[in-house]
Formats: structure tokens, sequence, C-alpha cells
């Protein structure tokens, strides 16, 4: 029996992950999120029948690091063409900032506005929504969707989420405590040259 539009938007999960706060969930776990596991784990647990993942992610320009590049970009072209999911990239804000120290460079990639404007452009597409992030400038926006009848739910890391956040969704998981969602192990930039350096 086909669903109809109101019962395929109640099922339809659209899950938005910061590939920034999410980092710091993998360093901690010291393994990588598998994205394909994750998919599966998050479908079932909210009893999705459809499900759509956005990826955001900012990337250091070329040239600004010893280590190639080529890595990352394969990983982006993975989550896009072999897991169909959405990635949306920038190239990482440089600002020359003066201080006590002299002129040094930061380097800016926030995502929140993207993530914001992805997830009231689709509202009218999904019942659900899932937020990798901790970060608590989400909280109206998390606020907002729950007013307009979504169900929300946050993810992130114990040590890395606000209470507000926390408490604000209709749910958080902490996926440090998730078990079947994690894949190869995570190795620092230090060990990898190390064991480059003894082959």
């Amino acid at each position: 029996m086909e669903q109809s539009p109101v019962e395929q938007k109640a099922g339809m999960i659209y899950v938005f992950i910061d590939a920034s706060n999410l980092w710091a969930a993998q360093k901690t776990k010291s393994k990588f999120l598998d994205y394909a596991k994750t998919t599966e784990y998050i479908k079932q647990k909210f009893n999705g029948t459809s499900i759509k993942v956005f990826y955001y992610t900012a990337y250091p320009a070329e040239g600004t690091r010893k280590y190639s590049l080529d890595g990352k970009h394969k990983f982006f072209t993975f989550l896009k063409k072999g897991l169909g999911i959405f990635v949306v990239k920038k190239e990482l804000k440089r600002i020359n900032v003066l201080t006590e120290r002299g002129n040094i460079v930061e380097e800016k990639g926030n995502m929140d506005v993207e993530i914001t404007i992805d997830s009231l452009h689709h509202l009218k597409k999904y019942g659900t929504a899932v937020f990798f992030t901790g970060d608590s400038d989400f909280l109206p926006l998390i606020t907002y969707l729950r007013k307009h009848g979504k169900r929300v739910f946050v993810f992130s890391s114990r040590n890395n989420v606000s209470e507000e956040l926390r408490t604000g969704a209709d749910g958080y998981t902490d996926i440090l405590n998730v078990d079947g969602i994690w894949g190869k192990e995570l190795k620092h930039r230090a060990e990898l040259d190390k064991e480059r350096g003894n082959k």
C-alpha cells in the first residue's frame, strides 16, 4: 500500500553532521565513525522509512599544510558517491590577527549557517531531524524545529556537548557509548609519520 505524503514525511529522517564537532568525538574514541553503519543505526533507532545525510566540513587551503590533502578530498568523494551523503564543504578562511606575539594567521570554518539554512530549506520534507553537534548556538534552531512539529535529536560526545543542547532536544545520544557504529582505528599524524619513517 502506497504511503501518503504525510506518512512519507513522518518517516523521513534528515541528518546534519557538523564534522568539526564529530572529529572531537572520534579523537576521544580513537576510532573513525563508520558512516554506513551509523546511517543504518539512526534509521532503525527512529523507525525511519527513508534517510538523507548532510555532512558539513571546512578543509585547509592548498599549500597551508606539510602533508597532502588528497586523502581528505578522496574521503569527501567516497561519502558522496559511495554512500550517497550530501557533502557541504568550504575552504578554511585564513585571517591575519595582530596579537602580543605579533601577526598570526587564524583559520575559521564554522558551518553553523549552512546547517541552519539547509534544515530550514528542507523543513517540509522530513519528520525527524538528527544533529551531530554539541554547539549551544543550535538551541534556537532546535527549539524552532520542535515548535513546527519536528522530532529533533542530538548526537555528540559527553566531553563536547553543551548542557543546553543536551537537554533542549527530544533526546540526546552520547555516540561514545554506541556500539556497532565505529570503524577503523584512528591514528594521529605523529603515529603515521613514525610508521612511514620505519618503512
